[in-house]
């Protein structure tokens, strides 16, 4: 990809501050390989030198840790010096921070080689990769996100979260009760306030739901004509989400099970591919079982799913959040209108057929995780691979959990993986690794309470 014009962007960047008059400070973000946002805040006067010349931030930005630290093995640090690359603005993502008590702006970036080339690195460069072949096949990618999320308190209790207190009936909530309205009448200030934020920022969030455990939701986004695109918003949409709920006093959670007993956290995203030269969606049909390109997109991202796996459920406590109790697949599925398998092709309209896959958690960073199921489609098309019969009834209890169960065998399948070497460099691959091994490294040193409570004084 090339960088956009000067001229198009500044015009951009003068009509928002025409537009604006108010906004005196701008948060320049890009998203890093666990999907945390980072970045500079500069004064609105240097809005346009950053149109004009971008920004640099070390290269080492894509070779953090969950914990913002350096892991050197990659390579991307003290071995080049902790050289700068630099970022230039994506078009479309300049918007207002409706929470900032001080007039603020946010502006999402990319970052790229000092020649103008994409930076390996970024994983958003990584997604537009796999993205271009299906430029190739004449396909445009649709794509919608389903986040889930947690309220929690401020205060923890003994370093656990806990449901926030509504801020009506003064209780912590404690119903697992579905889709139940009036969980949503409790946080409905906030809730809502998700919502127009959203619509400020231009992200198509249209509904909250309440989901199965206290205090938790699901947001939707619709459907757009660019994959990419999808996925940032996906990443602006939970910086909103976080912050918003901030200002009601609450915090929030995309922690994959943050509670033992309850729910975890996904992130479900639908897919659907349109010819470039009619716009029909390929996946099209009124018996989708008989559609070749939808059994072949299905057999792809089910034959490598595990080796997807590490991208879908990228940290230790992923792996928490599996369970048939919990809805959560743990084995390569798929089926018709069936939410007990990996991937659901829901039934309805003939024009909307498309695929959910239902495995990732909401700690996956959405541009690697697209970039892992985009892979798994075109091998599946371009191979023509057969699916087998779609399961009916419930999959969890006609197939054998046998997705990767912990992060290092999934790190592991990934490493190995000879058509996902083919759609994402290993180049990359090994700086991904890298880094995930460190912070198992670093979790597998650590001491849990739990061991203490079990062998301080027993064994």
């Amino acid at each position: 990809m090339s960088v956009p014009p000067r001229a198009v962007q500044l015009e951009e960047a003068n009509a928002f501050l025409e537009e604006h008059p108010e906004v005196q400070f701008v948060d320049l973000l890009i998203a890093d390989m666990n999907g945390v946002v980072r970045g500079k805040r500069i004064e609105r006067a240097s809005l346009t030198k950053v149109y004009e010349k971008g920004i640099n931030l070390p290269a080492s930005l894509f070779a953090l840790d969950i914990n913002g630290s350096t892991v050197e093995s990659t390579g991307l640090g003290l071995d080049i010096g902790d050289a700068d690359r630099i970022c230039y603005p994506i078009p479309g993502t300049l918007s207002a921070e409706p929470w900032q008590k001080r007039p603020t702006a946010q502006l999402l970036m990319t970052m790229h080689e000092l020649d103008g080339q994409p930076f390996f690195a970024d994983p958003r460069e990584v997604l537009r990769g796999v993205v271009e072949k299906f430029d190739e096949l004449g396909l445009t990618i649709c794509a919608a996100f389903e986040l889930e999320f947690y309220l929690i308190d401020q205060e923890n209790v003994n370093g656990r979260p806990q449901p926030p207190r509504s801020p009506i009936s003064g209780k912590r909530p404690h119903s697992t009760q579905v889709y139940l309205i009036d969980d949503l009448d409790e946080y409905a200030d906030c809730l809502q306030d998700m919502l127009e934020g959203a619509k400020v920022q231009g992200l198509p969030a249209d509904a909250i739901v309440k989901e199965s455990a206290p205090a938790q939701f699901e947001v939707n986004l619709h459907y757009t004509e660019d994959a990419i695109k999808a996925c940032d918003h996906a990443v602006l949409l939970k910086r909103l989400i976080k912050n918003i709920a901030y200002d009601h006093e609450m915090d929030t959670t995309f922690m994959a099970k943050p509670y033992p007993g309850q729910a975890g956290n996904g992130l479900h995203v639908h897919i659907s591919l349109l010819d470039k030269t009619t716009g029909k969606n390929i996946f099209a049909s009124d018996d989708p079982e008989q559609n070749a390109a939808l059994r072949h997109a299905v057999g792809g991202v089910l034959e490598t799913m595990p080796a997807s796996m590490a991208f879908l459920c990228p940290n230790v406590n992923s792996y928490r959040r599996f369970g048939a109790q919990f809805y959560v697949p743990n084995a390569p599925s798929w089926g018709l209108d069936n939410r007990t398998v990996a991937l659901r092709v829901p039934t309805g309209a003939a024009e909307a057929v498309r695929l959910e896959q239902r495995v990732a958690g909401a700690d996956a960073n959405p541009y690697l995780m697209m970039a892992a199921i985009l892979a798994g489609i075109h091998h599946g098309l371009t191979n023509e691979v057969e699916p087998g019969a779609p399961v009916v009834g419930n999959a969890y209890e006609q197939m054998e959990p046998s997705l990767p169960n912990n992060l290092r065998d999934a790190l592991r399948q990934l490493d190995d993986s000879e058509v996902i070497n083919r759609y994402i460099s290993p180049e990359y691959i090994d700086i991904f690794v890298a880094c995930k091994e460190s912070e198992l490294a670093e979790f597998e040193h650590s001491i849990s309470d739990l061991e203490y409570n079990w062998y301080l004084h027993t064994v």
